[in-house]
């Protein structure tokens, strides 16, 4: 359902009294990037969301990041992407603070969104570059950022950095001096990077006073090691329990332990890699019992045969032992 979203006070606006900003910026644990349900068609199925989030609010995770790259953003419509925006806003019920993807080439759709995400409660909005005509150096980035954050002046931005997708690679570091200087909503970085020198650059950088969100499950320890809080991943929708376990063993000082439990993640993902990344991710989720549907062309779901032989090489691994909380 498309909404005019340049109505940024509309009567159906939710209070954001539950999730200030100050909760926002220092979120700590893990950050569920959620997936978009869908039908076998590919279209939407909304109404598997509650039960999702459910699921999500009972793994503890931290907050919820939707239309991400989990969540197939770029390959919804801006229709579907408000549409699902709102499923999990109104799920979530101020239980969990929900930060909304609203990247895209068009940066007057992006700001249409950005708009639309803050005229239903969410709590942030998180953005791409544009990926196809892309910004030529940090200072456009930053305008362009600072364009897309002005739709949503009441709600925290944070950019999405993710440079293997979006092909967008310039010092984060010197972003978040110049994006501060613009931005007045600026929050911090949603890092998915493997690059962890410049990742810690940023954190040293960013202090207290911006987040820098780690986003490499499988490099989890790495990043907690050179000072990361948060992280946001697909892995933390049906494996939250390990990398609470696995970051409350940092937290003690036991690094074996805590080397062990990354070693499962590493494992875990490397499984899902081979059976095609996002669509082994989301096929994860029918193997805990939290079916979300196939995804969307141009990504390949798994067909019936390879998802029983992922099911046993996860099975091989102890996977459905150490999801369990």
């Amino acid at each position: 359902m498309r909404t005019n979203s340049r109505a940024k006070t509309r009567e159906s606006k939710m209070p954001r009294a539950e999730c200030s900003d100050r909760k926002i910026k220092n979120l700590s644990g893990v950050i569920a990037a959620a997936f978009t349900p869908m039908h076998e068609d590919g279209s939407l199925d909304l109404a598997r969301i509650p039960q999702i989030v459910e699921h999500l609010v009972n793994d503890r995770v931290a907050g919820l990041y939707v239309n991400g790259t989990t969540g197939e953003g770029p390959s919804l419509t801006g229709g579907e992407r408000r549409a699902a925006a709102e499923a999990y806003v109104r799920a979530a019920g101020r239980r969990l603070p929900v930060i909304v993807q609203v990247g895209h080439n068009s940066l007057f759709e992006a700001r249409e969104l950005a708009a639309h995400a803050q005229a239903i409660g969410a709590d942030a909005v998180s953005a791409t570059p544009p990926m196809y005509f892309r910004p030529a150096g940090v200072g456009e980035l930053v305008t362009c950022m600072a364009d897309v954050a002005s739709a949503a002046p009441d709600l925290l931005f944070f950019y999405y950095h993710i440079p293997r997708m979006t092909r967008v690679e310039l010092d984060m570091v010197e972003f978040l001096q110049r994006a501060a200087e613009r931005i007045p909503n600026f929050a911090g970085i949603k890092f998915s990077c493997s690059n962890l020198h410049e990742f810690q650059a940023c954190v040293e950088f960013a202090a207290d006073r911006w987040a820098v969100f780690f986003g490499y499950d499988e490099m989890l320890l790495s990043a907690l090691v050179v000072g990361a809080r948060a992280a946001v991943g697909s892995t933390y929708n049906f494996a939250a329990p390990l990398y609470h376990r696995l970051i409350e063993a940092f937290e003690r000082g036991n690094l074996p332990e805590a080397r062990r439990l990354q070693g499962l993640s590493v494992a875990m993902v490397r499984v899902l890699l081979h059976y095609r990344g996002m669509a082994g991710l989301k096929a994860a989720m029918k193997l805990v019992g939290r079916d979300c549907g196939p995804t969307r062309r141009p990504l390949i779901a798994l067909t019936d045969a390879e998802l029983e032989a992922m099911r046993r090489e996860l099975q091989s691994i102890g996977f459905f032992d150490f999801v369990r909380a």
